[in-house]
């Protein structure tokens, strides 16, 4: 079976609010890495009770938002990325931008919104017609 088509990275608490099998079937084709959130642990663990994972990759903690772009511009390596984070800097963006894998930046700071949902919805669909 070949690997994912892309990564997803967020935190735990943007996947509340997702209706019941939305992050399952974004993840049929995808792999998610969760970035630490004030929930911590517990909404780690609940992700992966939801999902019915046995374990979740977690990304490292670093001091500096600089720093902690540059862990997930890394953990993307050369998939294409679904990012979902409170907001970026100006060297992700760029990043973003210039590198050869489709990469969807979602602005969003806490739950996912409707729209925010579809986009990356309509981001999923067209990487699966892409490795048809």
């Amino acid at each position: 079976m070949p690997g994912p088509l892309f990564r997803l990275v967020c935190t735990a608490g943007t996947l509340d609010g997702a209706p019941a099998g939305w992050v399952g079937t974004m993840l049929d084709e995808g792999e998610l890495a969760l970035l630490v959130d004030g929930g911590g642990l517990a909404a780690i663990s609940d992700v992966a009770h939801r999902l019915d994972l046995v374990t979740i990759p977690l990304l490292r903690v670093e001091e500096d938002p600089e720093q902690q772009e540059k862990i997930v511009m890394r953990y993307a390596a050369s998939k294409p990325l679904v990012w979902i984070a409170p907001g970026f800097g100006e060297d992700a963006v760029a990043w973003a931008h210039a590198r050869g894998p489709m990469t969807l930046l979602v602005e969003a700071d806490g739950v996912l919104s409707d729209d925010e949902r579809r986009r990356v919805e309509r981001f999923v669909v067209i990487l699966g017609r892409q490795a048809e």
